[in-house]
């Protein structure tokens, strides 16, 4: 960058631009806000960074994100310790918890099997999830990983480690409400097809 811009400008710009979704021109735009800000708004972000890498983990169990150990949903004796939802990031569970109509476990693998970008079985939380089916105490996993290359993958990969063990399901492909049949891709309309079930009253 030009030598007229301070060097902490710089370099808090540069970090910026690391967050996926954020480029360059965003970057400065979010620095040079924060430098117009209030040095009580700036320090709170601050704050809020440092808490957010020194009180968050793991949970041991599910590996979402949580501040305690085990997380809330783990140690919520009103959930079904049967049903496991996996699925690919801390967020899906929030999209899960949402909808209020979902009472099971969760297990969450942290990405999705993509060779391209070296991310193999190793590297996400299926170890983790064998094992905790492997105690007997689960009888059905939902795999909830993303519609697309690398969400089927890993379902496939996990069906092949678990199909033995456990009642296996995936999540129906379908239509969103609201929507119209004529601007549906083929994909989704194919995954709806397949994914119907009995009409009830």
């Amino acid at each position: 960058m030009s030598s007229a811009i301070p060097a902490s400008v710089t370099r808090l710009i540069d970090e910026f631009s690391r967050l996926p979704g954020i480029g360059p021109k965003t970057a400065a735009r979010l620095t040079y806000y924060l430098l117009r800000a209030s040095d009580e708004n700036a320090l709170a972000l601050a704050e809020a960074l440092r808490d957010l890498k020194s009180t968050t983990r793991y949970c041991s169990t599910c590996y979402n994100i949580t501040e305690q150990d085990p997380c809330p949903i783990c140690s919520d004796a009103k959930r079904d310790r049967g049903l496991i939802c996996v699925v690919e990031e801390p967020l899906d569970v929030v999209a899960f918890e949402r909808t209020e109509n979902y009472r099971g476990l969760y297990h969450v693998l942290h990405g999705a099997i993509n060779p391209i970008e070296g991310m193999g079985p190793d590297q996400l939380r299926i170890k983790e999830l064998v094992t905790r089916v492997s105690q007997g105490a689960i009888r059905e996993v939902i795999m909830a990983t993303n519609v697309g290359l690398e969400g089927d993958a890993t379902a496939m990969y996990i069906h092949r480690q678990l199909h033995s063990l456990v009642r296996l399901t995936r999540l129906a492909r379908g239509l969103p409400v609201g929507a119209d049949l004529e601007y549906a891709d083929s994909v989704t309309l194919s995954g709806a097809l397949d994914g119907r079930r009995d009409m009830q009253e």
